[in-house]
This record gives structure tokens, sequence and C-alpha cells, in this order.
């Protein structure tokens, strides 16, 4: 990497706003897995985040007619609140866009930072495109939240605090991955300092811009991404920050949401703080990457990026740590229809712990019952488990894995509806906006019949909904032209196996 980027980094302006946070050590995760956790402590920022590091450094360096105009950026979250900073530090006007499905609190604390918030699309893109019709309407200057030199090279002085805190050898840092500010920042520096360290970015499995970037050789654009980790949930990676890390970065894990949950309660074992989930994608991926190359004795660190979680996502979170830390499998288990059937059924689980316990009366000579199990060993003792009960007699299906099952199933266990005939079933998510399930329902007025739903609110800025209809042949092609035209991200799940087992209709 040019020289370019070290200088701007050294020189880079963010103590104004910023302070050096610590690198910590995992105690708790360092003797599960072996080896020398580090985490960097980038949630200790006053804005609970290091996006105030690249956003200052921006703004401090714009020429002073710039600065005078005002400047302008769009975000659902921690890039607005790190440019409100700057602004009411530098004393710079800052309007920041924000799609209306933004928690009120994020939008309170910009307001708060003296920064005008504006409420604009379901999603960031559209934010995006209003600001960038702002700045061009009223002379605006935008500041990207990753894809620009000065806040690279901003977010690069974690990577220059990482190695003036620890001068000792660390094999690998991981990176969380949206857009590629962070992992672009730090790579430029640590792989001009200390080449032999390997930078490592972690990403969700469902927004995968760098993985698929890198493999294809040039950027992508990803049809659709997941939304859990919204701090990373970006279509495609920077053209800059593209440029970096392709020459600097070894390679890129993706997770699972449950893995990402599995990590946020690592992080609080270990540092009584709830991260985010784009912010304990690091952890993820160190427990990843240790338990796919068995490494042990080695000096990883993990940057923890940020801690502006909702409050009532935690239920959502706590809920799926436990499958994704392997401590809790999900059976879908057939027992006969008797007196005793019950109590077999726990004998043969032993002293193991249920976790959960689904069942209604649906027939008169077997039941299904949806069932969590604690575990002790992971993956091989819930192989080991389900053999077992198949051994005893017990038809089972493991549903640890199902998607479906975890969302909506589990909390809608209530029986077959044989009279629903021709049932369709879509899983779907639209956005979390007051108003949203309302407007939805009445496109559904159009005859056709709703014989199932399930809706929860995980906190986050998309709803998901499950939703069961009767449909004949004809009017399936018909729905589903409704559902595009509508912009619904939609999946058919009639075929999914534990809505078979516990839901399907006639």
């Amino acid at each position: 990497m040019p020289k370019t980027y070290l200088e701007k980094i050294l020189r880079a302006r963010v103590y104004d706003v910023a302070v050096e946070s610590p690198l910590q050590p995992a105690v708790r995760l360092s003797m599960r897995t072996g080896n020398r956790v580090l985490l960097k402590r980038e949630d200790e920022q006053q804005v609970f985040s290091f996006k105030l590091r690249g956003a200052y450094n921006k703004i401090y360096n714009l020429p002073d007619t710039q600065r005078e105009a005002g400047v302008v950026a769009a975000s659902a979250g921690n890039h607005a609140q790190g440019v409100a900073l700057a602004g009411q530090r530098l004393d710079v006007a800052t309007t920041i866009v924000m799609p209306v499905t933004t928690p009120g609190i994020k939008v309170e604390t910009v307001r708060r930072l003296g920064g005008k918030a504006v409420l604009q699309g379901d999603s960031y893109d559209e934010a995006y495109a209003h600001a960038l019709k702002l700045a061009d309407e009223k002379g605006l200057t935008f500041i990207h939240p990753f894809d620009d030199p000065d806040v690279i090279a901003g977010q690069g002085t974690i990577g220059l605090e990482i190695l003036r805190q620890h001068a000792d050898p660390i094999d690998a840092i991981f990176v969380p991955v949206g857009g590629g500010g962070l992992i672009a920042g730090v790579a430029a520096y640590v792989k001009h300092v200390r080449p032999d360290i390997r930078v490592i970015g972690v990403e969700p499995e469902d927004a995968a811009t760098l993985e698929r970037a890198m493999h294809a050789g040039r950027r992508v654009t990803l049809p659709r991404v997941g939304l859990f980790a919204d701090g990373v949930a970006v279509r495609q990676i920077g053209k800059e920050t593209f440029r970096i890390a392709r020459k600097m970065v070894d390679e890129v894990i993706l997770v699972s949401t449950d893995e990402i949950c599995a990590a946020i309660k690592d992080v609080f074992d270990d540092t009584r703080s709830v991260a985010e989930p784009a912010g304990a994608l690091a952890i993820a991926g160190i427990k990843k990457y240790v338990a796919r190359d068995e490494v042990v004795d080695r000096t990883l660190v993990g940057i923890l990026s940020g801690a502006n979680v909702n409050f009532d996502r935690l239920r959502h979170i706590a809920e799926r740590a436990e499958v994704g830390e392997q401590r809790e499998a999900l059976f879908s288990v057939q027992i006969p229809e008797k007196p005793g059937s019950f109590l077999a059924f726990c004998r043969a689980l032993g002293k193991r712990s249920i976790t959960e316990f689904n069942y209604r009366y649906s027939d008169q000579q077997q039941a299904q019952v949806f069932c969590g199990v604690e575990l002790r060993n992971g993956n091989r003792e819930r192989s080991e488990l389900k053999a077992l009960l198949v051994e005893k007699g017990f038809e089972v299906v493991d549903l640890t894995d199902n998607e479906t099952a975890k969302l909506h199933i589990r909390y809608m266990v209530g029986g077959h509806a044989p009279q629903a005939v021709n049932e369709k079933l879509f899983r779907f998510e639209f956005p979390e906006r007051p108003g949203a399930l309302l407007d939805f329902l009445r496109g559904l007025s159009r005859g056709w019949n709703i014989s199932l739903f399930h809706y929860r609110n995980h906190g986050a800025a998309y709803g998901r909904v499950l939703v069961g209809l009767q449909l004949e042949r004809p009017e399936v092609k018909e729905f589903r032209a409704y559902m595009e035209s509508g912009g619904y991200d939609y999946t058919e799940e009639t075929d999914n196996l534990a809505y078979r087992l516990f839901a399907k209709g006639g």
C-alpha cells in the first residue's frame, strides 16, 4: 500500500472526540478457546462506536468554505451520531437523513448532538439517495460512511493503537465488515508496519459483500442483505475500500445469526457489556477460525466495533445465543398419544435440562412435540442424543438449523388445520414503521383468505411475518406478482418440514 495511507493515518485528527480505547483481555473466552483473545473496545467511545473517528477526521479536513456551507450524511445509526458529534465540536451544521424505520433513540441522539434529523424512506438506500439530493440542492458536502480516504484514515487509527498497545506478537486481527471503511483503514496500517499479522474480515452469511467481491475479483451488488446485523447491512463494498482490501485482507469468514448471538453473550460474559450484532462479528469470527483450524496458543485480536443495540432486541439475541453456542438442540419428536408417553420421553433424555416444550393434542394415535434440550458437548452430543431417542423408538427430526422453526413455529405450536385447504405458506419481511403491518393486511384484502399468521417484533428495522393463505392454483401466481410489485422480500415455506410437522393446513 502506498505511503499515503500510512501518512494519512498518522496525521488523522480523531482524538478531539475519540479516546484510545482499551485492548482488553477476554479472560473467559481465552480459556475456552485455548488462545489469548484481546478485545479492542470501540464500544467505549462516547457514541458507543468507532464511527466518530472517520466522521470527525473527514469534517476536520474540509476546506473552510465547505464547513461553512454545512454537511449532510445518510445513516440509520452509528455514522449519524459520529457526524453529528463532529459537527457539534467543529461548529458545522449537520443534516442526517435517516430511514423512517430508525429507532427513536438514535434519532433523539442525533438531535441531542445538534444534528438535523430528516426521516426519509424505508431503507438506507432511499435515505442515501435523498441525502445526495439535498447535497446537490443546498450545496452541502456529503460525508460518506466508508468510501472516503479521510474516513478510512480515521478508522485506521484503530490499527495504529492496537500495534502500540500490544508490542508482542499478534497472529491475527479480526475486523467486522460492512462497507469496508474499518477493515481498509486497519489493514492499510497493520500490513505496512507488521505484514506478518493476518487481517481477517468477518461478515454475516447474509451480507457477504467483501467475501463475494474477493471471490469474483470485482465489486458485486447483493440482491438483498440480512438485517439482523444492521450496522453492516450493506449491499456493495466501497470502491476505494475494496481496492485496499483485495490487496491487504488475508481472508473473510462468514458467520450465522446464531453465531453472532452467541458472540454477544461471550462479550457480556467477559465485559458485562452488550455488543450490537455488528459489533460482535469479530468475536464470532475468532471462534469460528479457532474451531475450523484447531489453533491454540495464538494471540487473536477482535475489534468490538459498537454497542448501539436496541433493548427490545435482547430477547431475540438471548433466545438464539444458546443455539449459536451449540448449547441447545431443537427437536420435533413423535410420541404415542397415551398416558405415560411424556414421562417415557423425559426419562430417555436423562438428566439433560429441557429448555422448551410445546405440545397440543391433534391426533388420537400420535403426538408431535416441539422441544429444546440443553447440550453440554455441542453438536456431537446433539447427534448422539438424536440417535439415542431413535433407538428408544421415537421418531425425531432435528430442527436446530431450521430458520422458520426458530423464528415462528416454536411460538405457534397449535396443531394442524385440516379445514385450511390449499394453504400456501410464506415468510417475509417489511419495514418496521407505524402502520406497516396494517398496510400489508390491507393489501391482502383481495379475496385471499388468511389461514395462518404469526408476527413477532424483534426490535429490528424490519418485521418478520409468517402467513398462510388459501390459494387456488391460479391465485398463487397472482399473489406472487402482488408481493413482488409491493417490494416485499419473501420466501415460500409450504414445504418447510417444521410447518408440515406442526401446523400444516389441509
